[in-house]
């Protein structure tokens, strides 16, 4: 796993495989997709929209999330993990993959 730039949260580290484009294209207009709608949601607080609409919303921007987690879920199996076990280190990707979705999940 390389190292890039630091971030807030410390080091960004970067995929030993890049990302095929059509993926990294479909996951970054998910991810506009998202944003839109969660700018949508301040909209509609910020105009006193009906609860359960916002609710609505919010489940759509969520859904837009976890269909994100799910391809980077894939991307990572098939790559990450796959280039582990091919290597004999898979027990490490595998718990890091574990961490990730108890946090995800939880």
């Amino acid at each position: 796993m390389k190292a890039a730039q630091t971030d807030h949260d410390g080091p960004v580290r970067l995929k030993n495989r890049p990302r095929p484009h059509r993926l990294k294209r479909d996951i970054l207009a998910r991810l506009n997709r998202a944003q839109g709608q969660l700018r949508g949601v301040g909209r509609m607080i910020e105009g006193g929209a009906y609860c359960v609409d916002v609710l609505q919303q919010i489940a759509a921007a969520r859904r837009a999330l976890d269909r994100v987690a799910l391809m980077l879920t894939r991307d990572h199996l098939e790559t990450c993990v796959a280039d582990a076990l091919a290597a004999g280190g898979s027990r490490t990707k595998i718990d890091e993959l574990i961490g990730a979705l108890d946090r995800f999940l939880a």
